[in-house]
């Protein structure tokens, strides 16, 4: 095909897990995929082109953006992906680390967008898929910076698509549960840690273990954001997943007290009132 004859994706932090998959599931759905992480990887099967992008980092954000304009001449679709997260309390972390995740998670979001709204402005039109999490409803203990690292990019995704929507753009969340990738195995941990919080954090830990045995596969979440990008009219927000609707449906419906007990014993945090 020529030249912008197809669409355009670019798919951030796609070397593995939900990106990967999901770069591979928008090149089934038609579309050219660019899929950036921060060292080099190899093609994947169906030959989604890698590039070497830090979204903390202005410069290569732009970079990479000139690259794939460069070669195909348009974006249509940009899905914010890349991040991490920090398995501590909330006070086990130094405010430099807590700094860090949001560069990735929150400001990486941001460069990314501001990089090619300019492009979907001249194009009239695209879409933006940013990658939340149910943490971004309702935050687990133990994951206090993580979670306020999601509220932020859901805020900033409502108030966009509010202002971006008269161009022909859309900005749209999609909020995972459990998904088993390497994200969980990956957890930072706090670089602060206090032995007041290391029971309950030990025991958060054999919980993630075990609930990460019934997660999500991570093509049920791509599957959610392919249909997120392709969607004539877009919803504001996709829950990826059984567990994430059941808890978007439970946060919603039932009295606030209840769910706090119950979402307690979930977490096995005593019943304290």
């Amino acid at each position: 095909m020529s030249k912008g004859s197809i669409k355009t994706a670019v798919v951030t932090g796609a070397s593995s897990g939900i990106g990967l998959e999901t770069a591979k599931a928008l090149q089934a759905a038609g579309y050219r995929v660019f899929g950036t992480s921060r060292r080099a990887s190899p093609a994947v099967d169906g030959g989604m082109a890698t590039i070497v992008c830090d979204v903390t980092d202005e410069r290569s954000v732009t970079e990479m953006v000139e690259t794939v304009f460069g070669e195909t001449g348009r974006i249509d679709l940009l899905v914010n992906n890349a991040g991490f997260g920090i398995n501590g309390a909330a006070e086990e972390s130094s405010v430099s680390q807590a700094q860090a995740m949001f560069d990735v998670n929150l400001f990486g979001v941001i460069r990314t967008t501001r990089a090619v709204l300019p492009l979907m402005r001249a194009q009239k039109g695209g879409r933006i898929v940013n990658v939340s999490s149910v943490q971004g409803l309702i935050p687990a203990p133990y994951m206090a910076l993580y979670g306020a690292s999601k509220h932020a990019v859901e805020g900033y995704s409502e108030s966009l698509d509010h202002e971006v929507r008269g161009q022909g753009i859309r900005i749209v969340l999609v909020e995972p549960a459990f998904t088993r990738t390497a994200f969980d195995r990956n957890l930072v941990r706090p670089d602060a840690p206090l032995g007041i919080y290391e029971a309950e954090r030990a025991g958060r830990d054999r919980f993630l273990s075990e609930v990460m045995k019934s997660a999500d596969a991570p093509e049920v979440v791509a599957k959610v954001i392919v249909e997120a990008a392709t969607a004539t009219s877009p919803k504001r927000r996709y829950t990826a997943g059984p567990k994430a609707r059941q808890v978007s449906l439970l946060r919603r419906f039932v009295p606030a007290t209840a769910f706090d007990k119950s979402f307690r014993k979930e977490m096995r945090l005593p019943q304290v009132p």
